[in-house]
């Protein structure tokens, strides 16, 4: 995916701040999918413009990224300047302040990509270092920042998590024949991409549906990568997953949530069933299906959850669209075609004008081999 450079240009090339900057941006994404709750922070810390520590943000948010980089510059860290993608927090949690480590490291100058919206920190972590003679600059590169952080952003500032949704189509739209045969639509390099896209989130997200129809796993398969803080999520309001099906059975391994609806003493003893597979169970109070996106944003919220990749079918994919839950679409496409009985990517919407059309922006476009994927965040 494209990643934006911001900075001050000089005689055609990236000044120097910019390029530690951008390190630190890359480090940070080292980090998405696997420290939420956390912020996915990357930290390089220089001396004599000389790199002398890098870090990022470890798996379950802690250590902290600047921390990291301290410890990995030792005594050089003292009189550098240190480029944090995100604002240092100024408060105590799992570990103690950034703040602090970087006062007692001796740094003498912070560049940050942009301010950190969590109640606790909100400035206060400018403020601290200010008063503790550092100098600081902020909001360098701020739109890098703010993308790199759109997950943890969004869950601070929206209470939910930032909601990519994934499809793969022909060139008409359609996600499988008339028979309901799907596998595959696009070629083995598009496929990896899916998994790389699945290895930068928290969670994975299909409906009942799809679960039935494709006994998916929703693990990351790359290599290097584990699954373990990846929770896969299934709407499934009638609770009609299986305990046979490859999600119950491997929910021991790799946490499983279904929201549900209440139901009857049958239910009752299926929910059990799953729950001694080690499958989580959320039972709303009503018998609703499909179940309220809301409430089930709200639990995953609670839970930590920044970024959600949604991987449904044609119905949870226009519900999210209609509800304006759709923040950023992952759009691969084969250079095929399947016609009007096939099954589309996206089901009705109902719209009577085309002024009450959802429009999203072109991010990015990349080729790959004889497919195309496309990125695109909602207007």
């Amino acid at each position: 995916m494209k990643t934006n450079i911001t900075g001050n240009i000089q005689s055609g090339l990236i000044d120097d701040d910019t390029n530690h900057m951008n390190a630190a941006f890359n480090l940070a994404r080292r980090g998405l999918g696997n420290v939420w709750p956390n912020p996915a922070v990357g930290c390089v810390i220089t001396n004599n413009n000389r790199v002398v520590g890098r870090g990022w943000t470890m798996p379950g948010g802690h250590p902290h990224a600047e921390t990291e980089a301290i410890r990995r510059a030792g005594k050089l860290a003292n009189g550098g300047t240190a480029y944090v993608t995100l604002e240092p927090c100024n408060h105590y949690g799992q570990t103690p302040p950034c703040t602090d480590a970087l006062i007692a490291a001796g740094i003498k100058k912070v560049i940050v990509a942009t301010q950190d919206p969590d109640n606790r920190v909100m400035g206060t972590g400018i403020i601290r270092l200010k008063e503790a003679g550092i100098s600081v600059e902020i909001d360098f590169s701020k739109s890098t920042g703010d993308e790199v952080n759109q997950g943890f952003f969004s869950r601070i500032k929206s209470l939910r998590p930032y909601i990519t949704l994934k499809v793969a189509t022909t060139l008409d739209g359609k996600i499988g024949t008339h028979s309901g045969e799907s596998k595959w639509i696009t070629g083995a390099t598009a496929r990896r991409w899916a998994h790389q896209l699945r290895a930068n989130h928290d969670t994975i997200m299909i409906g009942s549906g799809t679960a039935l129809a494709d006994n998916p796993t929703l693990t990351c398969r790359l290599a290097g990568i584990t699954n373990e803080r990846r929770t896969r999520i299934v709407l499934d309001g009638r609770l009609r997953l299986s305990e046979d099906c490859n999600l119950a059975q491997t929910a021991k391994d790799v946490p499983v949530i279904v929201f549900t609806s209440s139901g009857d003493a049958e239910k009752g003893k299926k929910i059990s069933r799953l729950q001694d597979l080690g499958v989580i169970l959320i039972i709303s109070p009503n018998r609703t299906d499909p179940l309220d996106f809301k409430d089930v944003f709200m639990e995953l919220t609670s839970r930590g959850v920044t970024r959600l990749f949604v991987e449904g079918g044609g119905t949870i994919a226009a519900s999210l669209v209609n509800a304006n839950f759709v923040d950023e679409i992952a759009w691969f496409r084969a250079p095929s075609i399947i016609g009007n009985d096939g099954i589309p990517a996206i089901d009705g919407l109902n719209l009577d004008k085309l002024s009450e059309k959802p429009i999203f922006t072109r991010k990015s476009l990349i080729t790959l081999g004889e497919d195309s994927l496309e990125i695109l965040s909602r207007k």
